[in-house]
């Protein structure tokens, strides 16, 4: 597949948008607001064909928790 300007445009037109990839948010909250916002996003109902997890979390020196959302497609 071309990827050349008029390539993309045409995909376009057509109603079909190229994958950019899985969504992604990373916070840094304090540990229980951390905890609150993961609950929040991880109690929504599934949209688009996709469901959000967990990717990635670590604390950091400071106490702060660092985590990053990621939404997957439910359909391969």
């Amino acid at each position: 597949m071309a990827n050349r300007p008029r390539d993309l445009a045409e995909r376009m037109s057509r109603g079909r948008v190229p994958d950019d990839g899985p969504a992604r948010e990373t916070f840094r909250l304090p540990v229980e607001a951390a905890r609150r916002k993961a609950q929040e996003i991880l109690g929504q109902p599934p949209q688009g064909g996709c469901m959000t997890i967990v990717e990635h979390w670590r604390q950091l020196p400071d106490g702060q928790i660092e985590f990053t959302m990621r939404s997957v497609s439910m359909v391969d």
